[in-house]
């Protein structure tokens, strides 16, 4: 047991990451008070990538049951968190809705609070609906940003951050006279890049601890600084070149599905969503005025059978109410021009791509999962031009020192990150630590 800076109080604040000391995905800490005997949970990913770096797989073990997953190291072992016991664990807290942070959600005993953003319980309910997450929605409680939440002696203070996850909230946790910063994942270049100035400019003071994602530590950051630089890309590429132009990212990615479609409005595009993005984007529609809507003058929505069966299941009058802007298929193949889709890489985009013959192609999300399929491949045969233009939805090294200078933490402890000591090489209070391993605060 790795001990700091008791300073001779009676009780202390107990932490144990369970995964992400060395890895990026499947974030999962627990904070424990001696005073109260509460315990906390932030966050409770699925891994990215197995013990060996290669993609896991959730499909290989969905099967299994909980004790199974605790065995195989792929469900971390937390005493009270998925069954009942004598110590139940107070409360789970999440920070976004990435699966790499709430995947393993469906296996929280549903006695236990979940406590997450009203963006997150929005994109849990999507979740639920399209790909069975199983989520307990009838015990998550929402918080508001910047309004402390009690729990059992922590005091958990939410901040709005920007990330790729619409709604992400990093969390400053008050116990025993120890003040710890958690920041999720976060980035100072989006279009929220005013919440990273605004944390910077006027932070929380006398933070102890500073548990601080790096996922960005050796990675290269790109040829696109920031995400107006991503959309000022997108416009000259469909200015200059009139062809139909499909553009391959995350329905879910907010910050990007504005400057698509920002984009395609300046470049006299028509914007083709299909309908799980309509109804993504409706369901998000009050974190902000600027998110598109399928009833906008420049979009349109096609429909997908898989698609169109789930939103039936949930609410048949959907399926009328965005009928009213549909295009079929047909509508775009015969008439490409002057229209961008946003696309997934999968049979459907590819019979469509091959259709129209005449097209561009823009790749706009992290370059490793392109190194996992074989898209490139299969638009090079048809003479597809493919283009990356993305920018990363976590913070860039700057970022990380400017956000270690404005805290002003005692000690900084990494996690979401594969090389947790280059943060030696960075800073000069780093605690080293192992998934499992106890620290006493």
């Amino acid at each position: 047991m790795y001990e700091v800076d008791n300073q001779h109080y009676n009780t202390c604040v107990r932490l144990t990451i369970h995964r992400g000391t060395h890895e990026i995905g499947g974030s999962c800490v627990q904070l424990f008070s001696d005073f109260t005997g509460a315990r906390i949970i932030l966050d409770l990913g699925m891994p990215l990538v197995n013990s060996d770096k290669t993609q896991f797989e959730w499909s290989e073990h969905k099967e299994k049951s909980v004790q199974q997953l605790i065995d195989s190291g792929i469900l971390p072992s937390i005493e009270g968190l998925y069954k009942s016991s004598q110590s139940p664990v107070s409360a789970v807290l999440l920070s976004h809705a990435h699966q790499d942070h709430y995947g393993f959600l469906q296996f929280v005993q549903p006695d236990i609070p979940i406590y997450m953003s009203l963006g997150t319980k929005s994109l849990a309910e999507v979740s639920n609906l399209f790909i069975k997450a199983n989520i307990n929605v009838d015990n998550i409680k929402t918080f508001k940003m910047w309004r402390p939440v009690r729990i059992s002696g922590f005091t958990i203070t939410p901040y709005l951050m920007d990330h790729s996850a619409p709604d992400a909230a990093a969390f400053l946790i008050e116990a025993d006279q120890k003040r710890i910063f958690y920041t999720g994942d976060f980035r100072g270049h989006g279009r929220k890049k005013i919440l990273f100035e605004r944390l910077t400019k006027q932070p929380p003071k006398d933070i102890d601890y500073l548990i601080m994602e790096g996922s960005m530590i050796g990675r290269e950051e790109g040829l696109y600084p920031e995400e107006t630089s991503v959309e000022e890309a997108l416009v000259h590429k469909m200015r200059a070149d009139k062809r139909i132009c499909f553009v391959f990212t995350s329905s879910q990615n907010l910050d990007r599905i504005v400057s698509i479609y920002r984009a395609a409005r300046r470049s006299d595009r028509t914007f083709i969503i299909d309908l799980y993005t309509a109804f993504v984007l409706e369901k998000l529609c009050g974190l902000s005025p600027n998110i598109p809507q399928f009833n906008w003058g420049n979009v349109r929505i096609f429909f997908l059978h898989h698609h169109a069966q789930k939103l039936a299941e949930l609410d048949e009058q959907l399926l009328y109410k965005y009928a009213k802007h549909r295009i079929k298929p047909k509508e775009i193949y015969f008439d490409p021009e002057n229209k961008v889709v946003l696309s997934k890489d999968n049979r459907f985009y590819r019979s469509l791509i091959t259709k129209c013959g005449e097209a561009t192609t823009v790749y706009s999300m992290w370059h490793g999962y392109l190194e996992r399929n074989n898209l490139p491949e299969f638009l090079a045969e048809r003479g597809v031009e493919l283009s990356e233009i993305h920018t990363s939805g976590h913070a860039v090294l700057q970022h990380l020192r400017d956000i270690v200078e404005a805290l002003k933490p005692k000690f900084i402890i990494p996690i979401h990150t594969f090389y947790p000591e280059r943060f030696n090489e960075m800073f000069a209070n780093v605690i080293p630590v192992d998934d499992g391993q106890e620290l006493v605060l």
